[in-house]
């Protein structure tokens, strides 16, 4: 059910209040009371049979953090310019000692399924307490939640999984756990085994896990791009004209070895060296026969035995994008998931914090591939828990519908993203490509579900999660120029934004919105988005995201997308890090809390052109008005990163970095 952000702060539980049950207690007298609800009935799936009760589960149980409700405020102390502590990022062993659950959870937990009946040795726990496992039947999982499974099959597929509509545990026991897996956490599409999901980009493929789809590129229907040119930059972006319209300086790196930029795809979307050495070649020769450094993460390969657009765009994109950008700075592929199993967003989140495991963390069977894969041919090694530190930058092209994922899942996967963030690391991920509607133009109804013809708009996650920075997208407006005020993106996509109706508005952004809200409200109301005016706004940044050259299975092709934007926005965020790290600092991390603050006033632009359409509405109604702040002048020199696009009244903002600055300037903002 729909809840209003007025009602809710960030980690609310799914339910407000517990309501007793009549299933049958686990613990005497003890009532049981309903943890979570399904977040939506899915679409283009049908409920088939119940499974064999003697079926086993792998249920995992997370357990309540310590010090969550503070993880917000102790980000903010790391990352607002204003605070004496900026920059000051922790350890992963802070981290973990900080927020590990309390010894009462974990003794609570196992004492409640002990009394259940299981024995203790089939009961595991995480290295860091954080999630309790035991393998069971359906039946005893049943009985002890106090629900029904069924088998849902994919219409057109046939593809199955198992889920429940709801589930519950003992009052006294609620308190001790955030969610439990698999329970009502349903795939809304096919899992990646299923060839029949890969289709063209421009229909909204969904090219990882279930739960897990791109957010680009799109195609263009205009194959034959000529050489680079500024003068046609309205027409094809390439490296010279991001270099142009943005100003960047020449990029003459002196912190290579310490510095890292991460890229994220799920196999098996994947990159072909020969387009890597096509665009290379003439775009950026000395990467000819350069390759990223590869990890690969749950038994991922580099495929190549598939090659299509579909196959292939986003991973050739988001590297001869972020590669050039950066050369020569190494930047590193975060190759995840196996062939059979796939992945989830979790799969990578343990990679770089092994505490974030299952058995060392937490996967959902229903989001994320669980390792070693029983499949035939899947991945038979262990799951890869703490394989690699964290990198500076890590650029995602890649989400779902925030309708699809609970709130105790999407809360407690955001947390972990600020947890990075403690560590240093900036986390973006594309915003969307579908205005104010969901993947595949999916809109909701008044009860939040996606339906077929709904009018709510429906927002992205994780883009709406406050711990991570969203990015948009833009565009050269036909028959401009680089030198000439960009757009929102109306070419083939529109850039996404909007209103979270999971998480609370941040401190960060709450003068910047509440103007907003105030002085240009948008003309729609509540039975269109979640307008009370305490919800999470995004996206944070945009960049370019309208007709980008990539070479693409041996030939040259046009594409757009916020999947565009993101690699981009590394790449200059990347910039920035190499030089505080020249300087003898950290890199930025978590960068929202600076980029709204008031030391970067100065650093706006606006984007007063452009709608970001969807859910049969128009965009943006009436004129467009300049600037949060009218005094503020247009600074040269800079790179625009950023903009907030609220809902479809489209107000677009460029947050600029002052690359050329960054060296010579030790203080302002300790950039």
């Amino acid at each position: 059910m729909y809840l209003p952000l007025a009602f809710l702060a960030l980690g609310l539980l799914a339910t407000l209040a517990p309501s007793s049950i009549s299933a049958p207690s686990s613990t005497g007298s003890v009532p049981h009371v309903v943890h979570e609800k399904r977040a939506a009935d899915p679409l283009d799936w049908f409920l088939s049979h119940k499974p064999s009760p003697t079926k086993i589960l792998p249920l995992r149980i997370g357990l309540t953090q310590q010090n969550i409700d503070k993880i917000s405020d102790l980000l903010m102390a790391v990352s607002h310019p204003d605070s004496p502590d900026y920059g000051k990022h922790w350890t992963p062993q802070q981290v973990v000692d900080t927020f590990k659950p309390k010894a009462e959870s974990v003794h609570s937990v196992v004492g409640w399924l002990r009394e259940f009946g299981f024995e203790r040795e089939k009961i595991r726990t995480s290295a860091n307490k954080g999630w309790v496992e035991v393998m069971a039947s359906v039946e005893e999982v049943e009985r002890l939640l106090g629900t029904e499974y069924h088998v849902y099959k994919h219409v057109e597929t046939g593809e199955e999984q198992i889920s429940c509509e709801t589930y519950s545990v003992p009052a006294d026991i609620r308190k001790h756990i955030d969610l439990i897996k698999p329970t009502v956490h349903f795939n809304h599409r096919p899992s990646p085994k299923t060839t029949t999901k890969f289709k063209r980009a421009a229909s909204g493929a969904n090219l990882g896990k279930p739960g897990v789809s791109t957010v680009g590129p799109k195609k263009s229907p205009d194959a034959t791009p000529v050489p680079p040119s500024l003068e046609n930059c309205d027409k094809m972006i390439t490296l010279d004209c991001l270099k142009a319209l943005y100003d960047v300086p020449d990029f003459n790196p002196v912190s290579t070895d310490t510095n890292s930029y991460g890229i994220l795809e799920f196999t098996p979307q994947a990159f072909l060296a020969g387009d890597l050495d096509l665009f290379f070649s003439n775009f950026s020769p000395s990467l000819v026969g350069v390759r990223p450094k590869t990890v690969l993460i749950d038994g991922a390969v580099v495929q190549t035995t598939n090659q299509s657009f579909d196959f292939n765009g986003e991973s050739d994109l988001d590297l001869e994008y972020g590669m050039s950008l950066v050369n020569p700075q190494t930047v590193t592929l975060l190759q995840t998931g196996d062939l059979v199993e796939g992945a989830g967003f979790d799969n990578w989140l343990d990679a770089v914090d092994g505490s974030f495991c299952t058995f060392e963390g937490g996967d959902d069977p229903t989001q994320d591939g669980i390792y070693p894969d029983p499949l035939p041919g899947g991945f038979k090694g262990p799951e890869s828990c703490g394989i690699l530190a964290p990198p500076f930058v890590v650029s995602t092209s890649y989400g779902q519908d925030e309708s699809t994922i609970t709130a105790f899942s999407a809360t407690r996967q955001c947390n972990e993203y600020g947890k990075l963030g403690l560590m240093g690391t900036t986390i973006l991920y594309s915003s969307g490509d579908n205005g104010v509607a969901g993947n595949g133009g999916v809109c909701l109804n008044s009860q939040g579900q996606p339906v077929a013809n709904g009018s709510m708009f429906n927002p992205d996650f994780p883009a709406t999660c406050p711990f991570v920075t969203a990015a948009g997208a833009t565009q050269v407006n036909p028959g401009s120029t680089v030198f000439d005020p960009e757009g929102a993106c109306e070419q083939v996509i529109f850039s996404g934004g909007g209103f979270s109706n999971i998480f609370a508005i941040p401190d960060y952004q709450q003068t910047a919105v509440s103007s907003f809200l105030t002085n240009h409200p948008p003309p729609y109301t509540s039975a269109q988005f979640n307008n009370s005016g305490t919800s999470r706004a995004f996206p944070d940044l945009a960049a370019n995201g309208a007709n980008y050259v990539i070479g693409i299975d041996g030939e040259f092709e046009l594409v757009f997308g916020t999947s565009c934007s993101s690699p981009v926005v590394g790449s200059f965020i990347t910039m920035v890090n190499d030089a505080r790290l020249a300087a003898g600092k950290g890199p930025v991390g978590f960068i929202n809390p600076a980029i709204y603050s008031d030391q970067f006033q100065d650093a706006f632009n606006d984007i007063t052109m452009g709608t970001n359409q969807g859910c049969n509405t128009y965009g943006r109604l009436g004129s467009c008005y300049r600037r949060w702040d009218p005094q503020r002048h247009q600074v040269d020199s800079v790179v625009p990163l950023a903009s907030l696009e609220q809902n479809n009244y489209l107000r677009t903002v460029n947050i600029c970095i002052k690359l050329r600055e960054t060296r010579n300037n030790e203080g302002n903002w300790n950039l």
